[in-house]
């Protein structure tokens, strides 16, 4: 009996083993020989290869390279080729040698219009109603882009370019963005062969978070090395195109160039704002005037266009904190202070544009330039989230802390340096955005909406210096890519069916009359709860805040303008044409259906940041974490927001001058550490950057084996939604140090400064040491975070058993 069931064991795997075989040959059914066209003798000299599989494809005869640079929260208004007071020469020169686009229209925030830039469909069909940490599980708001919408990277990569992304993403799931997660919707798997940039939507300018294809690294140098993003991103992105000139130089390429810029924090070189020292002291309502009359001089916009007010809405459908302060209520000091902080942001800008100068430089210098598209635009309205009083510190708007003038005034001369993660008031936002209400976020106005686009083809497009007004919208930039490079979007992509494209393509205007008619005749928009829809020259725009938390959408008023004649929508026309607002109403409704727009979110950040999503870890009190690693972004982080937790390193003191991190997360605009110096264990919690800093220390420490930790116990909420409560410094499990701590309520930075285990990445969380202070002198076992209900004693216990058993 025992032989004859070891026969038929061995049968079945004999079974398993030739089906498995089977299945393998069958997997590569396009190499066998079956498939195989050439043919075969016993002698290779008889017989004949068969390369066609295996043979590159070319793209279209002489089909050019594109260079797409993408700015950030940039309004029409800021830019010199639409008459705004920053200087940009590279875009001034580009300008000239193309043409300039007025009626050019973005989805009001980055993740959203991106990915249509991405992928040629509207938003919503992206999976990007929002921004990626705000996606909420919905067909339309997932934030994973489908497999149904195949991106332009892939569709040139497959019609023979070579395909680079440098800067900014933003379009990764805010769970993947870790070392251990999925790679699926990273750069390298959505057709890009290079990527040199970060994934978050925003990073610190002097010290990034930065992903180089499909690892995380850190910067190559250091502010006091002179290093800028800016001036990185030149560096690679010309790096890039020198290495393909020199391998490949017969195919052509394709770059996603992404700064910064004009994203917060406003960081630059001193010498670029200085540039601009004294030239926005009249204000932000005189910098519109001004502005508005030099874009009508240029042709930017019709003669008979009107400012907007500055504070065009009504109670309860602007955010309170978008409110702009009049210029002259200002005090002298607030006045110098945010005369400043647009000359921070003004440089920044030019700076930026000057590294993009390289890029183009270096195009012409190799004879590149001539059949190569330049398309240079910004994917936003500026940003008005630096709130009434601007900030030296972003990461207070997004914790709901609020910033002081007097607090601010102390950073004015170091405003756009290492020391501030600054960002101006709304009424620069408003400027930049002038003349037209509102600014990023706000999708119903134009102020949010409408964003400068230049596009240089010196091969391709006959006109020089012209501006086009045709009405177009960032869908449109894939289609028109496609036309320029003779290729098409398939029906059916890697098997799966795709959604059509939304945009048109816009090669038509090239030779165009400037106002000769757009070939788009409608285009909805919605965030966070704000809506609008154009049709065939006419705009309905529903008043609603954004994050208003209120519903009732049925219960929106619905606003008119016929903005083919009033462009900066001033005179609302709905009570002379009720049936014309009815029937776009019924439009917006049939253009949401149609592109997954419902159900529509005006929640408050704090929930839509909040939503549970899915992750490969299941939720858990406790994580431990080991030295060696890469920083562990925020998004995949042990979460202590508005939680009692305990933090314990186990270290083995070798040395008795040991020194350096033990566990650090954040940076110097928030965030906390446990480390050793001077021979004692030092806990600091730097609370929003706001000096003096929450710290607590020990006695000095011999050398030994020590359970080394923290304590917060959370006890109430303050006036601002911080957490109070007490913490408490251990050494093994006696309390060495403790007092009264408050902790932030919302992320330590959205630049995405990592938790690290045994150094800090980038900028120190503390003054008390310089990053990366990496621990010497010892070694770290493992360090842990628990935010359980389990007593620091009962933790302590555990963690010495282990340290015990090494």
């Amino acid at each position: 009996m025992k032989l004859t069931r070891g026969i038929l064991l061995l049968t079945l795997c004999v079974v398993a083993v030739t089906a498995a075989n089977h299945r393998r040959v069958s997997a590569f059914d396009d190499n066998s020989p079956a498939e195989f066209k050439g043919e075969i003798k016993t002698d290779i000299r008889d017989s004949k290869p068969d390369w066609a599989p295996f043979t590159p494809k070319k793209a279209p005869e002489d089909a050019p390279n594109i260079l797409f640079v993408l700015y950030d929260d940039t309004g029409l208004a800021a830019w010199s080729p639409y008459g705004g007071g920053i200087n940009m020469p590279t875009l001034d020169k580009l300008a000239a040698n193309g043409l300039t686009y007025t009626n050019w229209h973005t989805t009001v925030l980055c993740s959203p219009t991106r990915s249509t830039l991405l992928t040629g469909r509207n938003h919503h069909l992206n999976g990007m109603a929002g921004i990626t940490e705000t996606a909420s599980g919905f067909p339309g708001s997932n934030g994973h882009i489908p497999k149904a919408c195949a991106t332009i990277g892939e569709i040139l990569q497959d019609g023979g370019y070579s395909t680079f992304w440098v800067g900014k993403n933003h379009n990764v799931p805010e769970q993947d963005v870790a070392s251990g997660a999925s790679r699926d919707r990273w750069p390298l798997n959505m057709g890009f062969d290079r990527f040199y940039g970060f994934l978050g939507g925003e990073t610190n300018q002097w010290y990034p978070d930065l992903t180089e294809d499909n690892r995380f690294i850190e910067p190559p140098a250091t502010p006091e090395e002179g290093y800028h993003l800016s001036k990185d991103l030149a560096d690679q992105a010309i790096k890039m195109v020198k290495d393909h000139r020199s391998s490949n130089p017969s195919r052509p390429w394709y770059m996603w160039y992404c700064p910064g810029a004009n994203h917060a924090p406003h960081h630059a070189p001193e010498e670029y704002i200085a540039k601009y020292k004294g030239k926005f002291d009249d204000g932000y309502e005189a910098y519109r005037e001004v502005v508005l009359a030099r874009m009508i001089d240029k042709g930017i916009l019709p003669e008979d266009t009107e400012l907007t007010p500055m504070n065009p809405l009504p109670d309860g459908v602007a955010d309170p904190a978008d409110a702009v302060r009049p210029w002259e209520s200002l005090s002298a000091d607030e006045k110098k202070l945010f005369s400043k902080m647009m000359e921070v942001f003004a440089g920044f800008s030019e700076y930026t544009d000057a590294q993009v100068g390289r890029v183009i430089d270096y195009l012409e210098e190799t004879g590149q330039l001539e059949n190569t598209t330049v398309i240079y635009a910004a994917d936003n309205g500026t940003s008005g989230e630096g709130s009434p009083n601007g900030s030296v510190n972003e990461n207070k708007f997004f914790n709901g802390f609020p910033d002081t003038i007097e607090e601010n005034l102390k950073y004015i001369d170091v405003l756009g340096g290492p020391d501030t993660y600054n960002h101006f008031p709304t009424g620069w936002a408003m400027a930049t955005s002038a003349p037209f209400r509102m600014f990023k976020r706000y999708s119903q106005y134009a102020g949010g909406t409408v964003d400068p686009l230049v596009i240089s083809w010196p091969k391709g497009i006959k006109a020089r210096g012209e501006v086009r007004h045709q009405y177009h919208h960032s869908v449109d930039i894939v289609p028109t890519i496609l036309e320029i490079t003779g290729l098409e979007m398939p029906e059916v992509y890697n098997g799966v069916k795709q959604y059509p494209l939304s945009g048109k393509s816009m090669v038509y205007t090239f030779d165009s009359k400037p106002n000769a008619p757009t070939n788009r005749h409608v285009q909805y928009y919605t965030m966070f709860g704000t809506r609008g829809l154009w049709k065939d020259g006419w705009m309905i725009s529903s008043l609603h805040a954004p994050f208003s938390n209120t519903g009732n959408y049925e219960n929106d008023e619905w606003e008119l303008y016929h903005v083919a004649e009033d462009r900066a929508q001033s005179k609302n026309l709905a009570d002379q044409h009720p049936e014309k607002v009815k029937e776009l109403v019924a439009a917006y409704f049939e253009e949401a259906k149609k592109n997954l727009v419902l159900p529509i979110d005006d929640r408050s950040p704090s929930e839509l940041l909040t939503t549970p999503r899915p992750t490969n870890e299941p939720p858990s009190n406790r994580h431990v974490y080991y030295p060696g690693t890469s920083a562990i972004p925020e998004g995949v982080a042990a979460n202590i927001r508005g939680r009692s937790y305990k933090i314990l390193a186990n270290v083995e003191i070798t040395d008795a001058d040991a020194s350096g991190v033990l566990f650090a997360h954040g940076s110097r605009f928030g965030g906390h550490s446990l480390f050793l110096k001077d021979k004692k264990l030092h806990y600091v919690y730097n609370f929003l950057g706001i000096k003096p800093e929450q710290h607590f220390v020990s006695k000095e420490l011999a050398p030994g084996k020590y359970t080394l930790g923290v304590e917060f116990n959370r006890e109430k909420s303050g006036e601002h939604g911080e957490h109070l409560g007490t913490a408490k410094l251990y050494v093994n499990d006696q309390v060495v140090d403790s007092g009264k701590m408050k902790t932030q309520p919302a992320k330590f930075t959205l630049s995405g400064d990592g938790m690290c285990i045994g150094w800090d990445s980038a900028d120190a969380v503390t003054e008390r040491y310089e990053a990366p202070a990496r621990f010497q002198g010892g070694k770290i076992q493992a360090v842990a975070v628990d935010t359980s209900e389990e007593s620091y004693e009962d933790l302590e216990l555990e963690a010495n058993r282990a340290i015990l058993g090494q």
